[in-house]
């Protein structure tokens, strides 16, 4: 290895190692008791984690959001890349501006939309639902406007051959289209679970039932805990924390490859 390439090793891993520490502090925190926090004290536990988990209902809050987030990654992909197919490979009148309209929405923050999504879903009766919290989420224009440049990308020339040999626009879109489009769509795939996992506000707006509070509200609600003497107790926060954040590496780690692959490829394109 050349000496330049031996420094750039040692400075990512040295960046890698700061931007890991804050991590490594909490999940060491996790298994600290609130009394030996508080003195500076050394005490290992497992309690904060069987606390955050039995006493705390951090179990059904850790399914809502999977069940949740899951539920949003699929129908948001299945809606983006049938809209992006549909931007990509079909001309028709006002599809420019149909298309030009999805790319504004990337304009308009997220938090505008909270009053009309409100008052649509009460009147439809579907707050404190999981549909509630489902519905708004699965219309996403960046992963639309991502897929549509990704498969602009792929020759059309496939596509003519599976018209010839009789194939329908759906199955050329699910046989040729989404097989060549994998690491977009993994790429995708990651960034809406992470948005909705990550999601507060909304869930905090829509659901006022505790069985249906995600990992977010569910953390949120750990700071009112305390040891004594009106302190936070930080431990088991940190416990609750390191139980939100467990599915999403887990997440990243099995779809890593196809992510990176994915964001060169579409920057290639």
């Amino acid at each position: 290895m050349k000496p330049e390439n031996r420094l750039l090793t040692l400075l990512a891993l040295a960046a890698g190692t700061i931007f890991l520490v804050p991590v490594l502090y909490s999940i060491w925190m996790s298994f600290q008791t609130a009394h030996a926090y508080y003195t500076g004290t050394v005490e290992f536990t497992l309690g904060n984690y069987a606390r955050a988990v039995g006493q705390y209902n951090f179990a059904r809050y850790l399914l809502n959001s999977i069940l949740v987030s899951g539920l949003v990654t699929i129908l948001g992909l299945t809606v983006a890349t049938m809209a992006a197919f549909a931007f990509a490979r079909f001309e028709f009148r006002g599809g420019n501006l149909l298309f030009g309209a999805t790319v504004a929405t990337l304009m308009i923050p997220s938090h505008i939309s909270l009053i009309p999504n409100y008052l649509t879903l009460a009147k439809a009766g579907l707050l404190d639902t999981y549909a509630g919290l489902v519905l708004p989420a699965i219309s996403n224009g960046f992963a639309a406007f991502f897929l549509r440049q990704y498969i602009k990308g792929i020759p059309k020339a496939l596509d003519e051959a599976a018209y010839m040999d009789g194939a329908t626009p759906l199955q050329v879109l699910w046989r040729i289209i989404v097989p060549i489009s994998k690491p977009a769509i993994f790429s995708m795939g990651l960034y809406i679970f992470l948005t909705e996992w990550n999601n507060y506000i909304w869930p905090l707006v829509a659901v006022g039932k505790e069985d249906l509070f995600t990992l977010q509200i569910g953390l949120a609600r750990l700071y009112r805990t305390n040891p004594g003497e009106g302190l936070i107790d930080w431990p088991l926060v940190m416990a609750a924390s390191t139980i939100t954040i467990l599915p999403v590496l887990l997440g990243f780690l099995l779809v890593e490859r196809h992510l990176v692959r994915g964001i060169t490829m579409g920057a290639v394109k």
